[in-house]
């Protein structure tokens, strides 16, 4: 009997020890997805092979099969793109038909290109027709007699052609449209998942933020893991005012493993706004680690660091972004208010002007130039600064001019 308990005991750490490194490498494999995607997305294929290269190494996961041949696609290797998009059907049946269809349509060999398409659409994989037809891949063979055939088929059932209807015309901001192809079609499939879903991204597109909140949330009850409902909670709980639910929504979609880094900037922007400055800055971190120049990461990470009290990163944040974007005014503006912040009115001044040289039209730029030569004991120019923001409508700009510009 004590032997039975000493063997239960070893098999149930041995269980637990499996699983946790599975949820360990099941993290990693979002890690190495999201370095690779983003050294595709900054010219650097031949890197993101070798980061793959090396996560196969370490486990098959048709998803790293997948990223690998969108990098060889890029480097120009499609052999390699070929090879990687088998191993990915082996794994995951019909995975990689797409990716087959897009370089062969590259190669330029229609029949091939097609055959796979049309495999891809009979399974879980299926694009819509809109991807398929902005995909740039298939220009090469767009006007070849596969290509037409293939389109002469009815690859749509009525339903999915009225949703990508209704898609269309809620991204388009054409609300009135969108209603009317959606009452149609709650008519036609009245209480269904998809005319639910439908419903949730018209009343998103219309500014009825609750209701989408309402229907969606009814949707995630019988499917949790469905990343386009998370993304449409997401949004409409931001709009709503609702960080903190928009922040767990979020984390959901990257407990998913989705790999989209910029998950993180609107989990960080969320985290911002409940004052979980920590999280945040943990948030933005992961995103600069894979994106180092860009512009709203930069800034955020520039407010959140002067929010912890760390000026002097602040400061560089903001003047890296300035280095990548010398001529956008916010840039400055963001650094001019960390100077103004810390109280070093000259510095502040200095990039409030030269954002106004690019921007003089912006109200608030003018008003705070003025309080920071204010307090520069610079009061005419001051006092020019707060009548140029007052004549632009800013009324704030009256308790200044009031109390220091009226004699």
């Amino acid at each position: 009997m004590k032997y039975n308990v000493s063997v239960m005991r070893k098999a149930g750490i041995l269980f637990a020890v499996m699983f946790l490194s599975e949820v360990i490498f099941g993290q990693q494999v979002l890690d190495y997805l999201l370095q690779a995607t983003a050294l595709n997305k900054t010219g650097k294929p031949e890197q993101s092979v070798q980061i793959l290269s090396d996560a196969i190494g370490k486990k098959q996961d048709y998803r790293l099969f997948l990223a690998r041949a969108e990098a060889n696609m890029q480097k120009g290797d499609h052999s390699g793109a070929i090879t990687d998009y088998h191993a990915a059907n082996k794994i995951l049946n019909q995975s990689g038909e797409y990716g087959l269809a897009r370089v062969y349509a590259i190669k330029g060999d229609a029949a091939t290109s097609v055959y796979h398409l049309e495999s891809s659409m009979k399974s879980v994989f299926k694009k819509s027709e809109k991807e398929i037809m902005l995909d740039p891949a298939f220009s090469r063979i767009e006007n070849r007699p596969e290509w037409r055939q293939f389109w002469k088929k009815s690859w749509y059932s009525v339903a999915e052609e009225r949703l990508s209807e209704i898609e269309y015309y809620a991204s388009a901001g054409k609300i009135e449209d969108a209603s009317a192809v959606m009452n149609e079609f709650v008519k036609i499939y009245p209480g269904s998942e998809t005319a639910k879903y439908a419903e949730s991204l018209v009343h998103l597109a219309a500014g009825r933020y609750t209701s989408a909140v309402k229907t969606i949330t009814t949707l995630l009850d019988s499917d949790p893991g469905n990343e386009k409902y998370l993304r449409v909670l997401g949004k409409a709980q931001e709009t709503l005012g609702n960080p903190s639910g928009a922040s767990i929504t979020y984390s959901k979609l990257l407990n998913l493993d989705v790999a989209d880094a910029d998950l993180f900037i609107l989990r960080a922007e969320c985290y911002r706004k409940t004052g979980e400055t920590g999280k945040a800055i943990t948030d933005i971190e992961k995103f600069l680690s894979l994106y180092p120049q860009d512009k709203i990461a930069l800034s955020l990470a520039g407010k959140l660091s002067a929010t912890s009290g760390d000026n002097l990163k602040a400061l560089r944040y903001f003047s890296e972004n300035l280095k990548n974007n010398p001529n956008d005014p916010q840039c400055y503006i963001d650094r001019a208010n960390s100077y103004f912040s810390a109280r070093s009115w000259d510095w502040a001044v200095r990039d409030y002007a030269m954002a106004l040289d690019l921007d003089p039209a912006n109200s608030d730029t003018w008003l705070n130039k003025g309080i920071a030569l204010l307090n520069s004991g610079k009061t005419d120019d001051a006092c020019f600064d707060f009548k140029k923001s007052f004549s632009m409508g800013n009324k704030r700009a009256t308790d200044y001019l009031s109390k220091h510009c009226i004699k």
